[in-house]
């Protein structure tokens, strides 16, 4: 099981640009998670700190906006979620609900900090990596706000 772990590991997207040294780091605090069709992975808010990695299935990042729950987002393979187990104390920031069978490679956000202070190399790559995902979700969710609340055929200046 192991072995199966880190080969999934290292042929995830999210983990090219990190050094040999740094995979072999992460392959020791890896595990496994599987998810069912509607079940929910983190709700808005929660103080989960797990960071997941894709491997297959497909994930419905969703907000809760005036008494409604919207989709901002769906992720598939290769893609990451659970970003801001990385950030002290924060909650959630999306709720996170399977849309298939899902299986995905986990991480304890306390140990990945752990593994950043040990190593600054290993720490810069994650963050760079991570500041990525954030980027590409704000956008995510702009265009998701844009495409609920401007009239139709208003276009932004």
């Amino acid at each position: 099981m192991r072995k199966e772990l880190h080969e999934a590991l290292r042929g995830h997207p999210f983990i090219r640009e990190f050094q040999p040294q740094h995979i072999e780091k992460l392959a020791e605090i890896v595990q496994e998670a599987r998810f069912e069709r509607d079940q929910i992975i983190f709700r808005e808010r929660d103080a989960s700190s797990f960071l997941y990695l894709i491997v297959s299935g497909k994930v419905a990042l969703e907000v809760t906006a005036l008494g409604r729950t919207v989709r901002v987002q769906t992720l598939s393979d290769g893609e990451l979620l659970g970003w801001s187990s990385v950030l002290p104390s924060e909650g959630k920031f999306f709720q996170a609900r399977a849309l298939g069978a899902v299986r995905a490679l986990v991480f304890d956000g306390a140990r990945l900090l752990e593994l950043c202070e040990q190593d600054c190399t290993f720490g810069y790559t994650l963050m760079r990596r991570l500041l990525g995902i954030v980027a590409d979700r704000m956008q995510a969710t702009r265009v998701q706000l844009l495409d609920m609340y401007s009239p139709a055929g208003v276009k932004e200046p």
